[in-house]
């Protein structure tokens, strides 16, 4: 079981299986969303218990994905497919220890020209 919230606490939430490894997004909307890299872990809906959800707010960002943020804080919890079983959970938002550990960059043609990638693990 692993939990997390957002910054002032208004959304948490449970995920009753064990964190796939994480993946680090660099597409240029988690970079505007987030302020850098995005890093994220899939969850099953079915494990996905979310308090508060009255807070969670939702921006379409593709015609295919939508971001859920807290309405309070502004945090950048959740990213959305309606259409997939699974939804993406911000790893900043866990509550320590996650017991795991990042395994892939992904979109990183896209990646901001600030910084490098070199920590040796996979990019696509």
């Amino acid at each position: 079981m692993h939990t997390g919230s957002c910054l002032c606490g208004a959304i948490s939430f449970t995920v009753s299986a064990p964190l796939k490894g994480p993946d680090a997004c660099h597409c240029s909307q988690c970079r505007k969303q987030s302020g850098h890299y995005w890093a994220s872990t899939d969850v099953q809906r079915s494990d996905l218990a979310i308090t508060g959800e009255e807070h969670v707010r939702w921006y379409q960002s593709s015609p295919r994905v939508r971001r859920g943020f807290c309405s309070t804080c502004g945090s950048f919890l959740f990213w959305d497919p309606p259409h997939r079983e699974s939804m993406a959970v911000a790893m900043g938002a866990f509550d320590q220890p996650t017991d795991t550990h990042l395994h892939v960059h992904i979109f990183t043609a896209h990646k901001g020209d600030y910084y490098d990638i070199a920590d040796g693990l996979p990019q696509e």
